[in-house]
């Protein structure tokens, strides 16, 4: 499922935000009929592959063929010889494995600068490439915008082998349907990232239709570059898109690199090597003839790998995992406004989502619960509070304030309880699920999209389940403390009397 999509730790690039505000999208017309343009290439060469419906560029999530023809045409083009090869695989349906022994330590791929697609890539039809750039359009964008260009002209682009490469729509939630994310995540808050990310991509498309495409039809025909095909863009810039720190931070797709799977216990990441002139990544462990080469995609959790990639490892596999805990403020509390404005001055909401691992909590998480908890009478620390929950607390993060201490930590367990509630509610709905349709690939896609839901949903809750246990040792222990004191303190008074 890892061929679904692929991103890498190289760092990650920034997170994405549209250009504009969110504006409504034009509807398009779901047929497919070829349409010429003018380019610099000949127009009998340039006639597009229109994709209002279905995309008609990639292949397959399995497709050896093509990952072969991806393969020769890449050695053809400049590709040094390889310790790699592309084959079928137990993770992922495909991926790269080692054609010979490979040392731990050991620099593999050298792909060159000129197998990269960046912002600098040459576009086989000039005249866009130089509309978007004299509209000071932002890598992301731009390079959506020029993998859906040299996609639509299929073999007369010079990256016609690679497009044909890649998945055609991969699982990743970008993908899903508003229908379905509300059917199978609505536990997780992976769900509102989806939509938000979603949101997001519609909203630069429609940006760049009112300001550039709309002007332009002729190198921005509608039947092209509609909202469809910016999905499948976006869903492979979100998914395959690294950042190389040797190249002044230029954002890329790396052909070749891309077919590498993730594990969740490997550490290794891409960079432009000066001194091989390649993209290259640095082996952490030794590989055997035969066996698959991974890289990382970062130290993501599930959620965030279901949400760029379409896949969820096996629960308890990895290690940087986490859920996303909801905590809000009570309108009923007296001070609900005072709050508000104090964790409003910070960039927090009423309502605000921590990561929780199953080692523990952030420090930010305790400091809003409180903040939630206290009374009128510690006014004066809410602010303190809320710059502690925002995580720009001039002074120490590790706030305590033993008053409420007990106060804090029920609040967080109320709050833990009632997402676990959520994902138990699911859970169990979940084997009585209708996936009653008449088409037997959507079935095939519901009954695959609900099983990654499951899977999310137990690794999810099996966090909160630990929290959980740590909440009620510790309130059990705090509790029975202040028992003893108690005791202690009434056997005094008694020595007094």
């Amino acid at each position: 499922m890892a061929e679904a999509s692929r991103i890498f730790y190289s760092p990650l690039v920034p997170n994405f935000r549209p250009l504009q505000k969110t504006h409504s999208a034009k509807p398009y017309t779901a047929s497919f009929r070829r349409h010429s343009i003018n380019c610099s290439v000949s127009t009998s060469d340039s006639a597009r592959v229109v994709a209002t419906g279905p995309i008609p560029w990639g292949c397959e999530i399995d497709s050896l063929e093509n990952a072969s023809a991806l393969q020769k045409w890449l050695s053809q083009s400049g590709l040094p010889d390889q310790k790699m090869a592309i084959q079928r695989v137990d993770v992922g349906e495909r991926g790269l494995v080692a054609l010979k022994n490979v040392r731990k330590g050991e620099k593999l791929l050298f792909v060159p600068p000129s197998l990269v697609i960046s912002a600098d890539s040459e576009w086989s039809c000039p005249e866009a490439g130089e509309v978007l750039k004299r509209n000071s359009v932002p890598d992301w964008p731009l390079i959506a915008t020029y993998l859906i260009s040299e996609a639509s002209l299929m073999k007369s682009s010079r990256w016609n082998n690679y497009i044909s490469a890649l998945p055609r729509q991969p699982y990743s939630l970008l993908y899903w349907t508003r229908e379905e994310l509300d059917r199978y995540l609505e536990a997780s808050e992976i769900r509102e990232r989806a939509i938000e990310r979603i949101t997001n991509v519609v909203g630069t498309y429609n940006d760049l239709r009112d300001r550039i495409f709309s002007k332009y039809p002729e190198l921005f025909p509608e039947e092209v570059f509609n909202i469809e095909t910016f999905k499948w863009s976006f869903g492979i810039l979100f998914s395959r898109l690294v950042r190389l720190p040797s190249m002044d931070g230029k954002v890329a797709l790396v052909p070749w690199a891309d077919m590498l799977n993730h594990n969740c216990e490997v550490e290794t990441f891409l960079d432009y090597d000066k001194a091989s002139q390649g993209v290259v990544f640095t082996t952490d462990r030794a590989y055997q003839p035969g066996e698959q080469v991974f890289i990382s995609y970062g130290k993501k959790s599930n959620g965030e790998l279901l949400l760029s990639y379409g896949f969820v490892p096996k629960e308890g596999t990895n290690p940087s995992d986490s859920v996303e805990l909801l905590l809000s403020l009570k309108k009923s509390d007296k001070c609900y406004k005072e709050k508000l404005e104090a964790l409003k001055k910070h960039g927090l909401r009423a309502s605000q989502c921590f990561p929780i691992q199953i080692t523990g909590w952030p420090l930010e998480l305790k400091a809003f619960a409180y903040l939630a908890v206290s009374p009128p009478s510690m006014s004066k620390q809410f602010e303190e509070m809320a710059a502690a929950a925002s995580n720009k607390s001039t002074t120490t993060k590790d706030l305590n304030y033993p008053d409420i201490e007990e106060e804090a930590l029920q609040f967080i367990l109320d709050s833990c309880e009632t997402s676990i509630s959520k994902y138990n509610k699911f859970l169990q709905a979940s084997g009585s699920m209708d996936l009653d349709v008449t088409s037997p690939k959507q079935l095939n896609r519901r009954v695959f999209l609900k099983q990654l839901a499951v899977d999310l949903c137990t690794s999810e809750r099996r966090i909160l389940f630990r929290s959980q246990y740590i909440l009620r040792r510790r309130l059990r222990d705090l509790r029975s403390g202040e028992l003893r004191a108690l005791k202690l303190f009434r056997g005094f008074g008694k020595l007094f009397k």
